[in-house]
């Protein structure tokens, strides 16, 4: 595959999730974004309005084949104290996306306590 290509097939999964935390949870259009390929950070950029409801830093793959543990590295590396980290794994029209989350971040889902 062209690099071009799976940057594209990358850009399509990050704004296919920006839509849905849109939807998701009554946000502004615009209030989650996609960020470019490329650029450091998390792969979608949310507003104050956004965060307050889905405190998650996103690292979104879109790939055959994924190496879940340098994926999940990469998600760690772009969390922060406001943002928990959140790896999305997806293969072009084979599965729905799957969101991978540490455990202990599980478990504090829904009041939970640690």
């Amino acid at each position: 595959m062209k690099p071009s290509s799976a940057k594209a097939k990358g850009r399509r999964l990050q704004q296919q999730l920006a839509k849905d935390v849109e939807r998701a949870f009554g946000l502004a259009e615009g209030d989650v974004l996609s960020r470019s390929s490329g650029a450091t950070g998390t792969d979608l950029i949310l507003s104050p309005a956004a965060t307050k409801v889905f405190p998650y830093a996103v690292e979104a793959k879109n790939q055959e084949r994924v190496n879940v543990w340098q994926s999940w590295t990469q998600a760690n590396a772009n969390g922060t104290a406001r943002l928990t980290p959140l790896l999305i794994v997806s293969r072009n029209g084979i599965s729905v996306p799957l969101a991978i989350l540490a455990w202990d971040d599980f478990l504090t889902l829904n009041g939970g306590i640690l």
